[in-house]
């Protein structure tokens, strides 16, 4: 008769079983943080659906996550993404801004040099001089 074979017969098979084991305790983590980053990031939520789902959860971990999973799942890469976006062109409007604006001394000389010549009349300049400075 041969002996039960143990994955402890295999140092390397226990290994992998430590690696595996911790892989899905971090993926497990990551996700319980994702849905609980939704939760509070969800602006249609009110206050107490937000609590409730908190301490679903928290209090069933497993199977609170794969109930909101199911629930609004769709809707967390829709929310993520319409984020994304609200970031990207609050971050290229503060780029224009900052970039694209010129001071009020360089407005004046340009909008002095078109009156030299001729583009604009003297109203048009004090008009535009006037706007500039308020």
């Amino acid at each position: 008769m041969h002996p039960a074979l143990l994955a402890s017969d295999y140092p390397l098979l226990n290994l992998f079983w430590t690696i595996a084991e911790i892989f899905l305790w971090v993926l497990w983590f990551m996700l319980l943080f994702r849905v609980i980053g939704d939760i509070f990031t969800d602006d249609t939520l009110g206050g107490g659906t937000k609590a409730a789902w908190t301490i679903f959860v928290i209090i069933v971990p497993f199977l609170g996550i794969f109930v909101y999973l199911i629930a609004r799942g769709r809707g967390m890469g829709e929310r993520s993404l319409k984020r994304a976006q609200e970031q990207e062109e609050q971050f290229r409007a503060y780029v224009r801004e900052s970039a694209g604006t010129s001071s009020h001394a360089d407005e004046l000389t340009r909008l002095a040099e078109l009156k030299n010549r001729g583009d604009l009349t003297e109203e048009e300049y004090q008009r535009a001089k006037a706007k500039l400075l308020s």
